[in-house]
């Protein structure tokens, strides 16, 4: 049977700042730490199976004498902290000059220029937490049909809009303009549809979200991968992250539990290669709205579906678990932070309790999978294939 990795980026769960943080404006961050230490204890029997406790330097959950996955951690050094740098880095590729920020909103000339092709009026353009801009302006929008534009501490420009007042094929219409718009010298990681309904005082943001991405400026281990004939499937907004290159299958996802629902169909199915998933809530639900509770909640609610995600796997798959930043919810403000991410990496064929120390890349995991799958390995990453497989 042909080998499959499964890997899987649960968006934010960063395990402690890197030496550089402090150049970030990030100090003491923890994602999972800090959410551990304000309960005292949180319930992930399975990740800690897995020995995230062993990981060197993550000492807020207890080690076991046993661990049954491989385990460690692994530096970012991309220039940034967000989830298309991350992604990037971890195929691959390395992100050395950071993603334009508008830290005061766009230039005019750019908010005249998308008004202008896009036949619309812009209300907000500046940085502001998308719940925060639709209490803010949602009800002018409903009655001016103007859109909301704002940014973030992130590169991206984001189109918010009522599916009831402008419809989701005008809103990815805007964002395909917005994304030509910003190129070159203002080239952005992310034009992001942030579509929403309900009413006054009561709106709500829905699955729809579309995220527009740059190309990745060269190929990643996903073409690859393709290349060699296997598959690239895509779970959540894996597609998104790297505007369809290297991919050849893709379903988006409602929410964590729908990511992992479709990552266990896709398992279940005969396919071969790479199964691809991101669960987005960790960052977009609960780290960016400083929702530790929400947080805690669904660390405990993706634990508790790994044991039905490993019951599906077949005798030579390979499941890696690991993330792309930090979003530590419990630290100032709404920004990411720059975190080590855990690696945890679990087969029938994998070795049990080995200690991978602390990679100096994201690229590692790019490079071990490629690896695993035969396929051509990148310009960064060394792999631990070596390592961990028996």
């Amino acid at each position: 049977m042909d080998k499959r990795v499964i890997l899987m980026v649960l968006d934010s769960v960063g395990i402690g700042q890197l030496p550089d943080s402090e150049k970030f404006g990030d100090v003491g961050v923890n994602t999972l730490g800090n959410i551990i230490k304000t309960y005292g204890k949180i319930n992930i029997p399975n990740l800690t199976k897995m020995g995230i406790g062993n990981i060197d330097g993550f000492n807020e959950v207890d080690p076991v004498e046993n661990p049954i996955a491989s385990f460690g951690k692994c530096s970012e050094v991309s220039q940034g902290k967000d989830t298309t740098t991350g992604h990037w880095e971890m195929v691959g590729l390395r992100v050395d000059k950071p993603f334009k920020t508008f830290p005061n909103g766009f230039p005019k000339e750019i908010i005249e220029e998308f008004e202008s092709k896009t036949g619309r009026k812009v209300v907000g353009n500046k940085p502001a937490s998308g719940t925060a801009i639709l209490e803010e302006l949602g009800e002018h929008h409903m009655k001016t049909k103007d859109v909301i534009v704002y940014t973030s501490a992130d590169s991206v420009f984001q189109i918010a809009a009522h599916e009831e007042v402008i419809p989701l094929e005008e809103l990815y219409e805007m964002c395909k303009i917005a994304r030509e718009i910003m190129r070159g010298d203002n080239a952005v990681a992310r034009i992001i549809a942030r579509p929403f309904v309900g009413t006054p005082g009561n709106f709500t943001r829905t699955a729809n979200r579309r995220d527009f991405s740059l190309d990745p400026y060269e190929d990643t281990i996903l073409d690859n991968i393709k290349n060699k004939g296997l598959d690239v499937i895509a779970v959540g907004k894996i597609e998104d992250i790297f505007n369809g290159k290297g991919i050849t299958e893709a379903v988006h996802t409602k929410s964590n539990m729908d990511g992992v629902d479709k990552t266990i169909e896709y398992i279940k199915k005969e396919n071969k290669g790479l199964i691809f998933t991101n669960l987005v809530d960790f960052d977009s639900k609960y780290g960016h709205r400083r929702n530790v509770e929400g947080y805690k909640n669904a660390i405990e609610e993706l634990d508790a579906r790994i044991p039905e995600i490993i019951e599906n796997m077949r005798d030579e798959d390979i499941l890696i678990l690991t993330a792309d930043h930090g979003n530590d919810p419990t630290y100032k403000g709404t920004d990411h932070t720059r975190e080590y991410v855990p690696v945890l990496i679990y087969g029938k064929n994998v070795k049990s309790g080995v200690n991978l120390g602390i990679r100096k890349t994201f690229a590692d995991i790019g490079a071990t999978v490629a690896d695993i799958l035969g396929a051509t390995l990148p310009k960064n990453g060394e792999s631990f294939k070596s390592l961990i497989l028996k």
